[in-house]
């Protein structure tokens, strides 16, 4: 089986050794040095090589470099060829991890002495109980219901929101816009891992905002387009919004010239909170390409209707 190998920030020397351990047949061709277009039955991309993949004709599956598909253009795909979002053990924990990072951060006021050390303030005071917050996940996928498991685990009343109803031990789960408004109001840290959708796109909004308690803090990991960045720099200074957390932009890298890169109230991260190791996510990407040559479904295929 040959397939092409398309990413501006993953290294095929490091997934190709890994990649035909576990599949010697498999012949991996990085573009542009693509011998025979029509040779090749599967793509594994970050994002879309400039010419696309309409040139190879008998694609039998394109496999995603990343939990998300929001980098890809879903509209200039090839036409009845799944896709698949690629779920790591690594890309999971590290997700998980940043997200409790951020949340402990607030928890134990560690902010406030970050913004405290360039006025050489020395301020002694004891954080609230972790049972003082209330912290939300928005998206209880694969990433987002791990992180509440674990944020809960830590002894925050926890919550969750999703588009549809969830359960999950230890978590006060709430679904749809009916129930957005209960769910923020009892909020005082919002982490986003929503997928991005035509739903979610600009979802923290001054809208959002506005229902949760003031002074509450956002740690976005999902997607720089859930945010409208205006919107959180008004909510920072009117004092509805206490701080956030970002790791995702609307234009990344971002900009030299943005206000979030010296805002007191902001930590920048640039688009670290996960990634994925070849050594373990080389097992879903072999086992996908065997699933996609019997003409099997694949595991964590995209339902293109719904974007995810």
């Amino acid at each position: 089986m040959r397939i092409i190998f398309h990413s501006n920030l993953d290294d095929p020397a490091e997934w190709v050794p890994h990649l035909t351990a576990l599949m010697p047949e498999l012949k991996v061709e990085v573009w542009p040095d693509i011998a025979d277009p029509k040779a090749i039955e599967g793509a594994l991309i970050w994002t879309q090589p400039e010419d696309g993949l309409a040139r190879y004709p008998n694609l039998k599956a394109i496999l995603s470099l990343g939990a998300g598909i929001n980098q890809l253009d879903l509209t200039k795909l090839p036409p009845g060829v799944p896709l698949a979002r690629l779920v790591d053990p690594i890309l999971t924990s590290a997700m998980r991890d940043y997200c409790l990072w951020a949340t402990l951060r607030y928890q134990r006021l560690l902010d406030m002495h970050q913004q405290n050390q360039p006025q050489k303030k020395w301020v002694y005071k004891q954080p609230p109980d972790p049972d003082q917050w209330g912290v939300g996940v928005m998206g209880l996928g694969e990433l987002g219901s791990v992180t509440a498991r674990c944020i809960a685990d830590f002894g925050f009343k926890t919550r969750g929101w999703s588009r549809t109803p969830k359960k999950l031990d230890g978590v006060e789960c709430f679904a749809g816009t009916d129930q957005l408004a209960d769910f923020a109001s009892k909020c005082d840290i919002l982490v986003c891992l929503l997928p991005l959708t035509p739903e979610t796109r600009g979802i923290l909004s001054a809208k959002l905002f506005a229902l949760l308690p003031k002074g509450a803090r956002i740690i976005n990991a999902g997607r720089g387009a859930h945010l409208v960045e205006a919107d959180l720099l008004a909510a920072l200074e009117s004092g509805q919004i206490g701080a956030a957390t970002l790791d995702v932009f609307a234009k990344e890298p971002l900009p030299q010239d943005h206000p979030f890169w010296t805002h007191p109230k902001v930590m920048v991260t640039p688009h670290v909170a996960s990634y994925c190791k070849p050594t373990t996510a080389s097992t879903q990407v072999v086992e996908n390409l065997r699933r996609a040559k019997a003409g099997k479904p694949l595991l964590n295929q995209v339902d293109m209707a719904r974007g995810y």
